[in-house]
């Protein structure tokens, strides 16, 4: 129990949705010209020149975070954690600043517990690890192959990378990385990280004690709810849970989608209960995040917002030193996509998957020179609310994102409050 508090607190408990979506590749229009006897295929240039591309993503497939009590074990042996040849990157782990990596209560909290089998709960599995390569390939093929917008080789003038301090979340850019570039490297591989109280890639109860009066009791309040409450009593009962135990939608699903993930043994009573578990578990997170408070979600994802439009207008003003930068990666969680989704209006109330990644994509028209975001998940573009196409005008999306966004000033003073 004292596992779960802490990552409730956190705001990092996250599990894996097998539903990815659909992928949704433009089609892009071709011109044909005749050339004597040849058909010859041209493709004509966008009217939008890609300028920057953010990438914030969960990580890959990991060990559950706690185990359900009273059900048959399932055996996490260590044998589920080797690393594929192919992810090896050269890297190094630091702070901010490029100085040693800061220490990690909650990674060391992880490290008090041992699952069945010897591994330790929230572990990056070669599942995970496979997963993140794959999507370090997709984003090869989307800005190496087909757009030339990267170059071949990881150069750290062009790449940013950064992950909350957690061992998977570290693991799952490496992986990434070399998926994207397919091991090649001018350079180390930096991956940045801070300290667990200035954190800003999850919702922080640790570091914000508004966020942490406004929706810390609402953890525990949402298996309290009375339909989730029913579900919950039966499900208990269906698996033969002691009425003592204390569980509810979230750890039954993140068990129970890790077990499925890695072809591990799950209780056959589960089968019937898949599609509840999967339901529960997002109004759980809903009731949590409270989409409707805009202060609840500004307190969430404020901060990172803030760095988004940040990066976006150092790229279009030219005017910093890193204004070379093309692509910045945010390794993070499930609880870090949701909030983002919700403050997007986008979510789709479905649980983000491993390896989910929300990507910002800042264009310039070629002729006009004015600015356009587009944002993706999971490979598929959304249309913003408050946007006028999928292609947003920088303005709109301005408007839209200034919803959330918070300076870390104003974060603070905020966080500083004990009532909203």
């Amino acid at each position: 129990m004292r596992m779960r508090n802490l990552w409730t607190k956190a705001g990092v408990l996250g599990s894996v949705s097998m539903a990815f979506g659909s992928m949704f590749w433009s089609q892009k229009k071709t011109a044909m010209t005749q050339t004597g006897s040849t058909t010859a295929c041209t493709e004509p240039p966008s009217p939008y020149e890609l300028k920057l591309v953010q990438v914030l993503f969960r990580h890959g497939a990991r060990t559950p975070l706690k185990s359900i009590p009273d059900v048959m074990e399932a055996q996490w042996v260590p044998n589920l954690l080797e690393p594929p040849a192919h992810t090896h990157i050269n890297y190094v782990v630091t702070d901010l600043e490029g100085g040693p990596r800061p220490s990690s209560p909650v990674e060391d909290s992880y490290r008090a517990n041992i699952l069945t089998g010897g591994t330790y709960p929230g572990q990056l599995t070669t599942v995970g690890m496979q997963q993140l390569y794959e999507l370090g390939e997709r984003l090869r093929k989307r800005y190496i192959q087909d757009t030339a917008f990267l170059n071949p080789t990881f150069s750290p003038t062009e790449v940013y990378v950064r992950s909350t301090n957690i061992v998977r979340t570290i693991e799952s850019a490496k992986c990434l990385v070399a998926g994207l570039f397919q091991q090649s490297q001018s350079d180390m591989v930096s991956i940045l990280t801070t300290e667990a109280e200035s954190e800003i890639l999850y919702p922080n109860y640790h570091g914000c004690r508004l966020l942490k009066h406004l929706s810390g009791h609402r953890w525990a309040e949402s298996s309290t709810l009375p339909d989730i409450a029913a579900d919950l009593r039966s499900i208990q009962s269906a698996l033969g849970i002691a009425a003592h135990q204390r569980v509810d939608f979230i750890l039954i699903r993140d068990d129970m989608v890790a077990r499925e993930t890695h072809g591990l043994p799950c209780p056959p009573v589960l089968d019937s209960w898949r599609n509840t578990v999967e339901q529960r578990a997002v109004e759980m997170i809903c009731h949590i995040y409270e989409p409707s408070k805009r202060e609840n979600l500004q307190l969430c994802v404020g901060p990172l917002f803030h760095t988004l439009m940040g990066n976006i207008e150092d790229q279009l003003q030219g005017t910093t030193s890193e204004s070379n930068r093309k692509l910045f990666l945010y390794s993070a969680h499930d609880t870090t996509l949701m909030p983002c989704l919700m403050a997007l209006g986008v979510f789709d109330m479905q649980w983000p998957p491993y390896a989910a990644d929300i990507t910002l994509e800042l264009h310039q028209h070629r002729q006009t020179k004015e600015a356009f975001v587009k944002v993706s998940y999971i490979g598929k573009d959304q249309l913003i609310p408050g946007c006028s196409g999928v292609y947003c005008p920088l303005q709109e999306f301005k408007q839209a994102f200034s919803n959330y966004s918070l300076t870390s000033e104003l974060y603070e003073s905020l966080c500083n409050r004990t009532e909203g």
